[in-house]
């Protein structure tokens, strides 16, 4: 499914105009969902953090028994040389992808060996600063390590999240804050999230059922060098709606507040705002 009419291809060592097909239907990827892939931005000319992206895909191959073919560092070579094409006043999503192509006895365990390879450029616009969102709960959870890969940004994982999203959208709200297997808040459907109280930070703690993402990361470092407290820590959903704003964090649209949680409102804050601007500001100064 592509999210733009401008989009590239990089596939079996050249780029390709339009959305090119790359899997067969034997492959272990198309039938039994071998998939990893990432996600990064270009905007104003800059691809904040586009290293760290193209160093987790290859965490998230080996995580689910795919070998990585292609080094990080020729991967961000690959998509300046696929990005220059697009105009500098582009906002562009960055997605690299590996696949399994064939499968090892009994076909269901990935063979180790050649592994599909793909990057797809795709032109697709920031979100408006304005922009915002609304949460609701849901019935479904994060999953823990034991019954999925949740240490890799795996196509297998996302049936899950749709399924949450579907759920929201259903009562009318954008997005699914998520628990985790113990009841605790772990993020959202599909963005990592903070939370806002008395001027200090919080953002659920890393425990294994969710990707800490690297625009997460991002925030955390420019927020505490701004001079805020950031706590990482265990959060109910008490404490979202006793929170004085709320904003999620995720690598499409960077910064993301939110207005209401089931029938909580909020107002869109000044952490958010300040969040976003010195976000803006560090990729500006950060062009890898």
């Amino acid at each position: 499914m592509a999210l733009s009419n401008n989009t590239r291809t990089y596939f079996e060592g050249k780029w390709h105009n339009g959305d090119v097909a790359v899997m067969r239907a034997a492959d272990h990827g198309s039938w039994l969902g071998s998939t990893v892939f990432d996600g990064a931005r270009y905007f104003d000319g800059v691809a904040p953090d586009l290293l760290a992206h193209c160093q987790r895909i290859n965490r998230s191959a080996e995580a689910l028994m795919i070998a990585p073919s292609v080094t990080p560092e020729d991967m961000v070579d690959m998509v300046w040389e696929g990005l220059a094409s697009y105009a500098k006043d582009a906002a562009v999503y960055i997605r690299p992808m590996y696949w399994a192509l064939e499968g090892d006895q009994g076909a269901v365990r990935p063979k180790i060996g050649p592994t599909g390879f793909a990057i797809s450029l795709e032109e697709v616009p920031m979100a408006a600063a304005e922009a915002s969102t609304t949460l609701t709960r849901t019935q479904f959870c994060r999953p823990v390590l034991e019954s999925s890969v949740v240490n890799a940004k795996a196509g297998c994982l996302y049936p899950n999240n749709a399924r949450m999203l579907a759920e929201a959208h259903s009562k009318g709200f954008g997005n699914a804050l998520v628990a985790d297997a113990l009841g605790n808040v772990a993020e959202t459907a599909t963005a990592n999230v903070f939370m806002v109280r008395d001027g200090e930070v919080f953002t659920p703690v890393p425990n294994g059922t969710f990707l800490s993402g690297i625009t997460r990361a991002r925030h955390i470092v420019n927020l505490r060098a701004a001079g805020f407290s950031v706590q990482e820590t265990t959060l109910s959903f008490a404490d979202f709606h006793a929170a004085d704003e709320v904003f999620l964090s995720g690598n499409m649209s960077k910064v993301t507040p939110v207005t209401a949680f089931d029938q909580t409102s909020y107002q869109i804050g000044p952490v958010a705002r300040h969040v976003r601007e010195m976000y803006w500001d560090w990729a500006h100064s950060n062009s890898a």
